[in-house]
């Protein structure tokens, strides 16, 4: 069985993604890494070096090899990755276990301030333009997003509460 989890950035679909895969025995992949480790460069210097039309290659040939393999798994999508090619639809043809982890504007931002360094996406962006990048960016990955099979709602929840969630949905 695959579990494919998708939602911007800092969502939780790393954290809900680790403890999910730990309670089904699964393995845990963040697919972000997973494309750092086969390229041997992380994320920020892939796309300064190479580009992002680079990245998205990579990317999208990851996600077929890890749909395709044949391990139960637990896969964390990077925030971008549905809304590229025809990653969405692979992802559906593959699983029927896919989950938008649909978290608030405001909670997001609270988020994503904490952790701008770490975000090239948002690094340089002021902390008081944020609720407008993360809604308009929302606004634009929502069609691709809500392309899930389930849509949970993680506002006020722990991770352990999401995770228990997302158990319930699995097929």
């Amino acid at each position: 069985m695959k579990v494919v989890l998708l939602g911007y950035m800092t969502s939780g679909k790393s954290s809900v993604g680790k403890l999910l895969a730990k309670g089904l025995g699964y393995d845990f992949i963040d697919l972000d890494e997973e494309i750092s480790t086969r390229t041997a460069m992380d994320i920020p210097t892939i796309f300064s070096e190479k580009g992002e039309i680079f990245f998205r290659k990579q990317e999208a040939q990851v996600l077929g090899d890890i749909l395709n393999s044949s391990s139960d798994l637990v896969l964390s999508l990077g925030g971008g990755t549905p809304c590229y090619g025809n990653n969405m639809h692979l992802i559906n043809e593959k699983t029927p276990n896919s989950f938008y982890l649909n978290l608030s504007i405001p909670s997001l931002v609270k988020r994503i301030a904490k952790e701008k360094k770490e975000r090239p996406l948002v690094a340089n962006i002021p902390d008081e333009e944020l609720p407008e990048f993360v809604g308009k960016h929302l606004f634009e990955r929502a069609p691709f997003y809500g392309m899930a099979n389930h849509i949970i709602f993680t506002e006020k929840k722990t991770m352990e509460e999401v995770a228990d969630e997302l158990k319930t949905y699995l097929v």
